[in-house]
């Protein structure tokens, strides 16, 4: 059967960390705060991927709460929603995501972010869809205060 997954995540700004979107450090004169690496791309991939399986999202598996995780790469995030997938013996057919930010400008490192986290994933870098925009100058992203990001994951699970 196929299924579908929904992720939306949204991290402010941070001084003194660096920008991560994708598993790709970007150029930008702030980063994302987060127990993790902030990175809004790969939980909002994670949260759809968890999603259409039935799961809880990723805080279940990644709590704030532990100590032992701070600071941990989205794309192990990515990686544990592969071993998932796996014990379901479901298969991701495609990934499509948007991110919502005025700066900086996040297209131009799209293809890097797909090849990091096709990776993470064990998928093709053709079966994700990165886009961008903007929030027209409205609301907390409209005013720079931070990134947002919404997916949707296609999956299969056999019989």
């Amino acid at each position: 059967m196929y299924r579908t997954g929904l992720g939306y995540d949204v991290h402010q700004f941070a001084l003194d960390r660096p920008l991560i979107l994708g598993g790709v450090e970007i150029p930008h004169t702030h980063g994302l705060a987060g127990h993790s690496d902030a990175d809004v791309l790969c939980h909002a991939i994670a949260d759809a991927l968890l999603g259409a399986l039935g799961l809880p999202d990723i805080g279940h598996y990644f709590p704030p709460t532990d100590d032992s995780i701070e600071g941990i790469s989205s794309l192990e995030i990515l990686e544990k929603c592969r071993e998932l997938l796996a014990e379901r013996q479901a298969v991701i057919q495609n990934i499509d995501s948007s991110m919502i930010a005025e700066a900086p400008k996040v297209l131009p490192h799209a293809e890097d972010m797909k090849i990091k986290m096709a990776e993470a994933l064990s998928i093709q870098p053709s079966q994700i869809g990165i886009k961008a925009t903007t929030n027209e100058t409205m609301g907390f992203v409209g005013r720079k205060e931070g990134i947002a990001a919404l997916a949707n994951a296609l999956i299969y699970i056999p019989d």
